[in-house]
């Protein structure tokens, strides 16, 4: 028996082996996606290399740069810029009524043929209005706009919050200051000025620069007489309650915002006037004054025609 047994042995592995062997020879005729995928993988690697040895080092190198560069330009920019802003005519209105708003018993005000324009700047890059470095290049390239760093324009660390109260805090203390040099100016003329109440009513702008524009404004609407004679006037510079005029910002791109808006001539803070000589746009003249006395009579003359006498602008 045991004999037997081990006569059989051999037959019961070779059966056991047979289909084992038939197993790995249908396996070899079974399609291999690892190894398809292998392929794929070791032909893009192989064409990879090709295209980097067939090119030289200078090539990455630009194209690098190129990225890199492309990258800073979208980067938020430390400049500001600006630009010429819009104007406002002072004797105009606006949506809440009248520019200059005056009231008080017995008040008589009076309308004028022509424009009392005040002007503006706009800036881009102060707080809460960020620009990128493309944005400051493509300004910088343009004679229109001004760029420069944000630590001149606003402190640093400044929030928007900050900054816009700021602003319209300047703007009320013009307004303020306009009104009480415009009622002197007018008091010392002999008018009596102690029933008149005046109120501005300009939606964002902000700053202390329209303040002689201001003054002239509640002069000329409480004077019958027509001071610009159908003319647009612009003009810009602060004022204080004793009627000075003082020097501001932006004055260039100013004088550029008047003359597209239709003035022809402009009042300039003297103490401005060397940012004025040789930068005077084409079609727009320059007068400059230094108080509000001389700025009322440079209206009245432009308005008259009176011109020849008016003094412009010469470098210091």
């Amino acid at each position: 028996m045991f004999a037997r047994h081990r006569n059989q042995e051999p037959d019961l592995v070779q059966e056991q082996e047979s289909p084992t062997a038939d197993s790995e020879a249908g396996d070899e005729h079974m399609p291999s996606f690892e190894v398809k995928h292998d392929s794929r993988l070791s032909r893009g690697i192989s064409r990879a290399r090709a295209y980097a040895a067939a090119r030289s080092k200078r090539h990455f190198v630009g194209a690098f740069a190129v990225l890199l560069g492309v990258v800073i330009l979208l980067l938020p920019s430390p400049y500001v810029i600006e630009m010429p802003g819009p104007t406002q005519d002072v004797l105009g209105k606006v949506e809440d009524g009248a520019v200059i708003d005056i009231t008080g018993t017995g008040v008589t005000t009076y309308k004028d043929s022509g424009k009392l324009l005040l002007v503006t700047v706009n800036a881009a890059g102060v707080p809460g209005y960020p620009v990128t470095n493309a944005q400051a290049l493509v300004a910088w390239l343009d004679p229109k706009q001004t760029v420069m760093p944000q630590e001149v324009v606003f402190p640093v660390g400044q929030t928007s919050e900050e900054y816009a109260e700021e602003s319209s805090h300047e703007m009320d203390s013009s307004q303020s200051s306009a009104t009480n040099a415009a009622l002197s100016y007018l008091k010392g003329k002999g008018m009596d000025v102690s029933g008149v109440k005046v109120s501005m009513h300009v939606d964002d702008i902000g700053g202390p620069s329209a303040g002689m524009m201001y003054a002239l404004g509640v002069i000329d609407k409480l004077t019958e007489a027509d001071e610009t004679g159908g003319k647009t006037i612009a003009g810009t510079g602060t004022i204080d309650a004793k009627g000075k005029v003082g020097a501001i910002g932006g004055i260039r791109l100013k004088m550029l915002g008047a003359l597209r808006d239709g003035a022809t001539w402009f009042l300039a803070p003297e103490s401005n006037c060397n940012e004025v000589v040789g930068h005077v746009p084409q079609g727009l003249r320059v007068v400059k004054v230094s108080t509000l006395d001389e700025a009322y009579q440079a209206l009245v003359a432009i308005g008259q025609g009176h011109t020849d006498g008016l003094a412009g602008c010469t470098a210091s």
